[in-house]
């Protein structure tokens, strides 16, 4: 069986969760805590990053910094995770679910001005498959309403839009190393923050309100409750497994994006033949490879597929259920104008197998029998 996932090892994890283990610091912020959070600004360029034990953590840190109250209202696309709602729904706030683009199945910035109202505190952008929103739009319809950012760049690590890491554009943003993302710590995420005037409040909150983090730096002889909090500070035995792959962050980058290219590669006469659809990347986008999608007829023909590949020993899946058709998303929020493609996009679009380590020859096995089943 061809899985559709297999976390990612690079053969270092185990000897650096035995350093930390060693060290005696196994709780947070430890050397690989610290090693990770520096690796973050390194690469994408972001005032601070703050390790968090998951990404859903990650955005409820965010939320709190962002001061959403109750009432508030969150613009975001329905096409996502139940988490980038649930940070929102946790603090009293209305998510307000918009139509998706086809192409790229990012929130359709084109939507997002008439959805704004005397209520809308934030707008919540979600990086599908690694590629970005149109961040300059999004931004500037921000800025005008004075509304905070918080991008939901779980998927999105080591990807740009225009040269700049996603993450950085809003005041805050998030990332996920689930053990089905590119890098991975089992479970766990980081919070980008882009203005310095968060720092301190953020590990505040992140330490379970106390001034916990400034006691550890010698700026303080004792920490003490200041603020609320929670925590949000993960192991440093989950961030040793980590750091083991950001040394290896490039070479795992190319191992996936060649999977990737392959797989696009293969696949294209059935795309041009018309039977299927590839993944668009827009001009301004650089991705990275964290998943490869095709979309088929409908959602009778996916069912199909589906069916067909697990027969021939490959494990492929489908995506999200759009929020807005959920239980909770019709008890917490709402979906402002029409939904011309959220459902029937995501009822088309499947997932194929893709990780770090994935043979060469095992994406042609896979494509060819996409292949043999259109014939």
């Amino acid at each position: 069986m061809i899985n559709f996932n297999v976390p990612p090892c690079t053969g270092k994890e185990l000897e650096y969760i035995a350093k930390a283990v060693k060290n005696q610091k196994i709780c947070g912020d430890g050397e690989f805590t610290k090693k990770c959070d520096a690796w973050i600004e390194e690469k994408t360029g972001t005032k601070k990053s703050l390790l968090t034990t998951s990404c859903t953590h990650a955005l409820e840190l965010a939320a709190l910094l962002a001061d959403i109250k109750p009432g508030d209202e969150v613009i975001m696309p329905a096409y996502t995770f139940v988490s980038t709602a649930d940070a929102f729904v946790l603090r009293g706030a209305v998510p307000v679910f918009v139509d998706i683009r086809p192409d790229t199945m990012n929130i359709d910035e084109k939507l997002i001005e008439a959805a704004v109202t005397e209520k809308t505190k934030c707008i919540a952008p979600v990086h599908y498959a690694g590629v970005s929103c149109e961040m300059d739009t999004i931004m500037d319809i921000a800025k005008r309403h004075n509304l905070a950012v918080i991008e939901d760049a779980a998927q999105g690590i080591m990807s740009t839009y225009k040269g700049k890491a996603l993450g950085t554009f809003g005041d805050f943003g998030c990332f996920s190393f689930h053990e089905t993302k590119n890098y991975s710590m089992g479970e766990g995420g980081a919070l980008l923050i882009r203005d310095e005037k968060h720092i301190e409040n953020a590990e505040i909150i992140r330490e379970k309100g106390t001034n916990r983090s400034k006691y550890f730096r010698g700026q303080i002889d004792k920490y003490t409750w200041v603020n609320f909090g929670s925590s949000y500070l993960p192991s440093d035995m989950n961030a040793a497994y980590l750091y083991a792959q950001l040394e290896m962050a490039e070479e795992i980058a190319a191992d996936r994006m060649a999977s990737w290219n392959r797989y696009y590669e293969a696949l294209t006469p059935l795309a041009e033949a018309g039977k299927i659809e590839l993944p668009y990347v827009p001009a301004d986008c650089e991705h990275n490879a964290h998943m490869f999608y095709i979309k088929t007829a409908d959602l009778e023909e996916r069912t199909r597929l589906i069916t067909f590949l697990k027969e021939n020993d490959i494990l492929a899946v489908f995506h999200y259920i759009p929020l807005h058709t959920a239980p909770a998303g019709q008890k917490f929020g709402r979906f402002h104008g029409e939904d011309k493609y959220t459902t029937t996009e995501s009822e088309r679009l499947l997932r194929l197998p893709m990780y770090y380590g994935l043979k060469a020859e095992e994406v042609d096995y896979i494509c060819n029998k996409v292949k043999e089943f259109y014939r």
